[in-house]
């Protein structure tokens, strides 16, 4: 399989900040969207792309809450948007649309959590893959006049290492047979890397540009502290004081380390020419061909690079023409 994933030397490292990579960059008239840009890396991103002179509208469930954390960054507004729910996609999607603002930029970037228990929304398709995958692909497609309004736009979905673990369970995508949380936002966060690789072939001649990114593990954001102390200790991201663990090299970062890549992807003029690949630590992964742990834990390669599954172009087409069946665009 002939790829494009390999690094081109940009001249970030791990530890590079969201500042240190827009650093000099005008954003005066981008617009973007991030989702569940309120909270933790998609804050982080929100401010960074903000102070760089864009203007950021934020899809959350709670608008009134999101706005409140929002208060004081110029340019950054506040819309409701529920990925597990289709009108409230189709109804951001249609707000936007009136605005008669083209997109530059969309970071789909809010996820859900592994719950304990299996979680089906109203239509009976499993919650993470639901939310992480399909919302997002709804609203990427719904705002596709915008996002080729723009005349040169990017997607940016905010994926994980996690991808490793686990490919798309064609058979078994909601986990009728048996649910494990981790098996569940792995292929969800698969699914967000193939999701990339196929946009990106189908609609780069329109200009627009699809990229993955995982931005490192951090401590504090949703996901990671849904995880418990005793669970954060054990894969090494807090001390027995409770203090968070900083190792960019290793994966453990800042939110404003992590929220970098997410911008480079976003903004960098050296993927001008390159779309539809994996990024981590401010640049393309290389490929991995190690087989992929069985679960997360302690020993698990927090920086992990790409596994060949989750750029597969024959499973990123045949996902994409199965989300179109599931959400019914």
């Amino acid at each position: 399989m002939t790829h494009r994933q390999h690094p081109i030397g940009t001249g970030f490292t791990a530890a590079s900040t969201a500042a240190d990579v827009l650093a000099g960059v005008d954003l005066t008239g981008v617009n973007v969207v991030v989702t569940g840009g309120h909270s933790g890396l998609g804050l982080e991103a929100t401010r960074a792309l903000a102070v760089a002179g864009a203007s950021v509208t934020v899809g959350s469930r709670d608008p009134d809450r999101a706005a409140a954390a929002l208060a004081g960054i110029e340019r950054a507004e506040a819309d409701r948007l529920d990925l597990l729910d289709p009108a409230s996609i189709d109804a951001f999607a249609d707000r936007y649309a009136g605005s008669g603002r083209p997109l530059h930029i969309l970071i789909n970037n809010a996820a859900l959590p592994a719950p304990e228990t299996r979680v089906l929304d109203a239509r009976g398709y499993e919650a993470q893959f639901a939310t992480n995958h399909l919302g997002h692909f709804q609203l990427t497609v719904g705002l596709l006049p915008a996002l080729r309004a723009a005349h040169g736009a990017r997607v940016v979905n905010v994926s994980s290492g996690a991808q490793r673990i686990s490919g798309i369970r064609w058979d078994d995508l909601h986990f009728t047979t048996g649910y494990d949380g981790q098996l569940a936002y792995a292929q969800s966060k698969t699914a967000n890397v193939l999701f990339a690789v196929e946009l990106d072939r189908r609609w780069a001649e329109d200009g627009i540009r699809g990229y993955a990114v995982h931005p490192g593990v951090v401590v504090g954001t949703t996901l990671n502290g849904s995880a418990g102390e005793e669970g954060l200790r054990a894969m090494g991201l807090i001390d027995e004081s409770g203090r968070p663990i900083i190792d960019p090299g290793s994966g453990r970062k800042t939110p404003q380390q992590g929220a970098a890549t997410i911008v480079f992807a976003a903004t960098s003029p050296l993927l001008a020419e390159i779309g539809g690949v994996y990024l981590k630590d401010n640049d393309i992964s290389p490929l991995n061909d190690d087989p992929a742990p069985a679960v997360l834990g302690p020993d698990l390669d927090i920086p992990a690079e790409i596994a060949p599954h989750a750029i597969d172009p024959g499973s990123a087409r045949r996902l994409w023409e199965l989300s179109e069946e599931l959400v019914k665009v």
